[in-house]
């Protein structure tokens, strides 16, 4: 399938045909993957956002990617120690 790109602001956009839209369950301010792939751009949904949250990311935390603490000096602000 042929589209046309336009100019939106200062980038450019697509617009993504209903059909497609719906097969690959992209809706309106969906977030999605934008790849560069050997000079072919890939669109990928992305099923739901990451946790990011500290706790999410702290619980990642085990043995094999623990480190030791490291000493950055002493304290020039107001850094909570």
């Amino acid at each position: 399938m042929r589209i046309q790109i336009q100019k939106w602001g200062n980038s450019l956009a697509l617009r993504i045909p209903r059909a497609f839209a719906k097969e690959t369950h992209i809706e309106n301010n969906s977030i999605v993957d934008l790849n560069l792939e050997n000079h072919h751009l890939v669109i990928s949904p992305i099923d739901e956002l990451e946790d990011f949250s500290l706790s999410s990311m702290l619980s990642e935390i085990n043995d094999d990617n623990l480190h030791e603490s490291i000493d950055f000096g002493e304290s020039v602000g107001e850094e909570l120690l």
